[in-house]
């Protein structure tokens, strides 16, 4: 007796929906799912309309690490950031994270918290998910790290610094002449006991760059009067942060008459404490910031600060990021977004 060929099990509904579904309801072929998922402009509008109704049907997700596996490319893209809690690099990623998903990449996001030990264990976890490109923000890296980037072979856009050899490609700004431009601005409006208040954490060499850079002006305008220095070590970088820089400048230096912060949040915490305090901003001190956030325009008086064209940052460094995975050579590999003095009521 001739044995009966076992039927095929109907799928349940709880089961994934598969190409052959989406195909079968947009009556077309299997490869024309497969040809419009690579690459949507190969099918005509009328094809690419069903296969989308189809998908959104039967609620079909592409196998993505499949194609990955055919084409040798990921379409995604590892970005890598100092820190997630503080929102100075939000306008940063949002602009690079537009870029990149018009350019049909996604996005995995890491964290470092300034330490060059975990960047190098991020990088190494990152780079084994196969991104086709890296944006990390910082351009100073441990030994290792380096070895890793340049060993990866694909393409790398540092950012929110300036260096003249960049790893690959580099948008970012000076760190350290803007302060030149903030202590030509307070002696133009009388203030010469200027002091520097910093929270140098380790690994965030943006801050003693703003450090140098004040030294550097002062010692080129004023040479008779010795740089005047506030620095913590490793104890923060918030609001509480500045309130104790503010408490320490008036306690080591009681002639100041300007402080200038190395972050908008630190003046912020500053500004904040000077009216606990009763002491009138800007009548009997100055007070200045680096960063331009948005709290800064906000507050009573309003914060007299650096800006950094944040978004700029991003976008540029998306469309730098985007030519080189396409393999086309970009216009710059070093691009200096620049920076501007933003003059409010605080000094």
């Amino acid at each position: 007796m001739e044995k009966e060929t076992p039927k095929r099990r109907p799928r349940r509904k709880s089961e994934a929906a598969t190409m052959a579904d989406v195909a079968r309801v947009a009556d077309v072929s299997m490869q024309t799912v497969s040809r419009f998922l690579r690459s949507p402009d190969t099918v005509t509008e009328k094809t690419a309309e069903a296969i989308r109704a189809a998908i959104a049907g039967t609620h079909y997700v592409h196998n993505l690490a499949a194609s990955h596996l055919a084409s040798q490319r990921s379409r995604t893209v590892a970005a890598i950031i100092p820190t997630i809690s503080a929102s100075v690099f939000a306008d940063t990623i949002q602009s690079f994270s537009d870029v990149l998903d018009a350019g049909g990449y996604q996005i995995f996001l890491g964290a470092t918290n300034y330490d060059p030990d975990r960047e190098e264990k991020v990088i190494r976890g990152l780079l084994g998910r196969r991104p086709d490109g890296i944006f990390i923000i910082g351009a100073r890296h441990s030994r290792q790290t380096t070895a890793l980037l340049k060993r990866a072979a694909i393409p790398v856009v540092e950012g929110w610094d300036l260096v003249d050899h960049p790893l690959d490609g580099v948008v970012g700004f000076s760190n350290r002449k803007p302060m030149q431009s903030l202590i030509e601005h307070l002696l133009g409006r009388g203030r010469r006991r200027i002091v520097f208040c910093g929270a140098l954490i380790h690994g965030d060499v943006r801050a003693e760059e703003r450090r140098d850079g004040f030294v550097e002006a002062m010692r080129a305008l004023i040479p008779e009067i010795e740089p005047r220095l506030v620095l913590e070590q490793d104890r923060g970088s918030d609001m509480e942060a500045g309130a104790r820089l503010f408490e320490r400048a008036l306690r080591d230096f009681p002639d100041a008459d300007a402080l200038v912060f190395s972050s908008d949040i630190l003046a912020s915490g500053a500004l904040l404490t000077s009216q606990r305090r009763g002491i009138s901003v800007p009548g009997a001190l100055a007070i200045t910031g680096f960063g331009d956030f948005e709290l800064a325009r906000h507050l009573n008086p309003a914060l007299t600060t650096i800006r950094i064209p944040a978004s700029d940052i991003g976008r540029k460094a998306g469309e730098m990021l985007l030519a080189a995975m396409l393999g086309q050579a970009p216009a710059e590999k070093r691009v200096d977004v620049g920076y501007e003095l933003v003059i409010r009521q605080s000094a």
